[in-house]
């Protein structure tokens, strides 16, 4: 069982703490409710950063209206929560790190992707350290300190048995990471938790965020593309059944990406062909919201094994991308797919250089033949290359030749 909400440390917070040494003012972005104010409230008011967040009316209105005398008022440290409700202060706050660059004058939060707001990376660029704050990794509810990256960028991964999750591994599945999700032990509880931030995030975020007409297609268009998770994005069949227009259904996908419901995992293409696919792969950001949408409990998840697949798929990508977050070295994602139907589910990049593969299987063993993507992109990558995994739901990881290993999914968060 895992452990009480207030329990968790969140594994971003070393990287919180280096950066407001040397950086005058640092973002916090990610979803609502993936735990940022928390973060932030834990690390900055034991500094002695004042809060102020920008959902008090009162704040929002004097930080629109005269963003200069707001921002000149503020404390030498603050916390400034959901910064993308007022754009205004971005230069106030430009021209008050200026005035006096001091590391750590500023904790900035934002729900919804403010690097897309005008203005704001001009207006910041350099002045600024952005951290992504995703919902909870399987390492953090577990408390293990997972070194799985670390393993898959040195290409060594010792043989050995493990336990196999069976029915546990669409539990966590269905639970999802957000930390008041989590903290709910009962399952119908989550569920409704997840049904009421969905509601909450296209009636208020997406409004907030645009003059949308059609809001009342979002939920639906929400629940296609979970239907859709891990497959190449399709944008005229996502918008078919709900006879939008293709700009309307690009500005709708839009909108979900920037308040973190879904992403577009972009293909990878350093070695230039026109034998590769190099559309993006469509992935909700967390599979408890896709299970919901879906109304999939854990037992009807586990008897579905197509579904499972694709959720299963979706659940290694951002668990990867949430340990991802925490390092210093910054990783990229994405998928490989060429037109002789070779395929790698994640293709993981570490700086400009060395180069990883996993491909992800529901089954309960893993065999040669499943390596078939993953040798395919080794032979185009070449020297950069330096692992394959296959995570599978099994129990053995196992060595299989040419820093290709098989490695049961609970490898992803266990210590060693």
């Amino acid at each position: 069982m895992p452990p009480g909400l207030r329990t968790i440390p969140r594994h971003l917070e070393p990287r919180l703490r280096e950066a407001l040494r040397d950086t005058p003012a640092v973002l916090i972005h990610g979803p609502r409710q993936s735990g940022k104010t928390t973060l932030a409230r834990t690390v900055g008011e034991a500094r002695g950063y004042r809060y102020v967040s920008f959902d008090d009316s009162d704040a929002l209105t004097l930080a629109r209206t005269d963003p200069v005398g707001f921002v000149s008022r503020l404390p030498e440290k603050s916390i400034l929560d959901e910064v993308q409700k007022a754009p205004e202060i971005f230069s106030a706050l430009k021209l008050a790190i200026d005035r006096r660059r001091t590391p750590g004058r500023y904790i900035l939060t934002g729900s919804a992707n403010v690097l897309l707001v005008p203005g704001l990376s001009d207006s910041l660029a350099g002045r600024m350290e952005i951290l992504h704050l995703h919902p909870l990794s399987q390492s953090e509810i577990e408390g293990t300190r997972s070194r799985f990256l670390d393993l898959l960028f040195r290409g060594r991964f010792k043989s050995g048995l493990s336990e196999r999750l069976g029915s546990e591994l669409a539990n966590r599945i269905v639970r999802g990471g957000y930390p008041a999700a989590v903290a709910r032990r009962a399952p119908a509880r989550r569920r409704l938790w997840y049904r009421d931030y969905v509601e909450t995030q296209i009636q208020r975020d997406i409004r907030d965020l645009s003059r949308v007409r059609s809001l009342d297609t979002m939920p639906k268009l929400l629940e296609f593309a979970a239907a859709r998770t891990a497959r190449i994005l399709n944008v005229a069949d996502l918008g078919a059944p709900l006879e939008l227009t293709r700009p309307t259904i690009h500005e709708h996908v839009a909108l979900l990406e920037r308040v973190f419901l879904i992403e577009r995992l972009p293909s990878w293409d350093r070695n230039p062909t026109n034998r590769l696919v190099k559309r993006p792969k469509l992935h909700l950001r967390d599979t408890g919201i896709a299970c919901e949408l879906l109304q999939f409990d854990s037992a009807r998840l586990e008897a579905d094994r197509s579904v499972f697949g694709s959720m299963l798929e979706t659940f290694v990508l951002q668990e990867l991308r949430r340990q991802a977050a925490a390092r210093r070295d910054p990783i990229r994602f994405f998928h490989y797919r060429d037109r002789d139907d070779y395929e790698v589910d994640i293709v993981l990049e570490l700086g400009y250089g060395r180069v990883a593969g996993i491909e992800v299987k529901s089954a309960a063993t893993v065999q040669a033949a499943d390596f078939r993507g993953l040798r395919k992109l080794r032979e185009v990558v070449g020297k950069l290359f330096v692992a394959g995994v296959v995570v599978y739901d099994g129990g053995a990881t196992i060595d299989f030749g040419d820093s290709m290993y098989g490695a049961p999914v609970r490898r992803l968060w266990e210590a060693s």
